[in-house]
């Protein structure tokens, strides 16, 4: 994928704010919103054998999401490699429809005493399950939902907004700004990301895609290019999720129950598992 070329510097796409608002608000209401309003609705509106108010909003996240990315690409000012969006897109969908399935069950068991803090078999009310192959297959919901759903969502994801990100460039110094209500945005944007990180468990991926995009940024400086207000939303906003994940982290460190959850290097708790742990445990 090549860097952007001189004439598509002096093509400056406007501030896409019409896009950037809907993809924020959606991002917020359909996946962040998911699981507060299978919490906040009746359960005997939605009985437990059949598709909760969040499997609806997932429904719509995963048709609203890939369209408004692709609505996103049409208006990049540098031509981009339609084979690989295709691909993106479709693993993108397929992804996010696996985790739809292992997601719905998962968050379903919640009713029944399901704890997030804990492994799979930890669980109360799964380590009893007679006979114990019925364990086995909880662990490869849990694998569909948490491994092989996220990576083929978020990769996807995460790579079409870099090969977005390397057209968001400009031959002028005076088009490197922020409009105000791309500024107005950032926090809501930054905050969403948090979660995305954290709850998806994808921080290793989150960091090299913003290590990509500091790299480009500076290989583009020499060549006297600047960011432009669309590019610079995108980094500010990565940019405060890196901030936040830190200052989250900073202060879950020393919590025995998520340590022993999430062993190795890189420790960052899922905002859920905290939940059930601290939050609604003191219930």
């Amino acid at each position: 994928h090549s860097p952007i070329k001189a004439d598509e510097a002096y093509h400056t796409a406007p501030f896409h704010l019409d896009l950037w608002f809907y993809f924020t608000l959606q991002n917020w209401v359909l996946d962040f919103g998911r699981p507060i309003a299978m919490l906040v609705f009746p359960l005997q509106w939605f009985p437990l054998n059949k598709p909760s108010v969040g499997d609806y909003f997932h429904m719509a996240y995963n048709v609203i999401t890939p369209f408004l990315l692709l609505k996103l690409l049409e208006r990049s000012p540098r031509t981009l490699p339609r084979a690989i969006i295709y691909i993106s897109i479709i693993t993108f969908i397929m992804g996010a429809s696996i985790h739809l399935v292992g997601d719905s069950v998962n968050h379903r068991l919640l009713f029944s005493g399901y704890q997030h803090h804990l492994s799979v078999r930890e669980n109360p009310i799964i380590k009893n399950l007679k006979p114990e192959t019925l364990i086995d297959s909880f662990e490869l919901l849990y694998y569909y939902d948490e491994y092989l759903g996220h990576s083929m969502w978020y990769v996807p994801f995460f790579l079409i907004l870099v090969m977005y990100f390397s057209g968001c460039f400009t031959a002028s110094k005076a088009r490197s700004t922020m409009p105000r209500p791309a500024l107005l945005l950032v926090v809501p944007s930054g905050l969403y990301y948090w979660y995305l990180v954290t709850e998806g468990q994808i921080f290793i991926l989150f960091i090299f895609t913003f290590f990509a995009m500091l790299a480009l940024v500076l290989h583009q400086k020499r060549r006297r290019l600047f960011l432009d207000s669309n590019g610079l939303f995108l980094f500010y906003s990565f940019a405060l999720t890196l901030s936040l994940v830190a200052l989250w982290v900073a202060w879950l460190w020393n919590d025995p129950v998520l340590r022993k959850k999430y062993p190795g290097v890189i420790y960052v708790p899922e905002p859920w598992a905290f939940y059930t742990l601290h939050v609604s445990g003191a219930h």
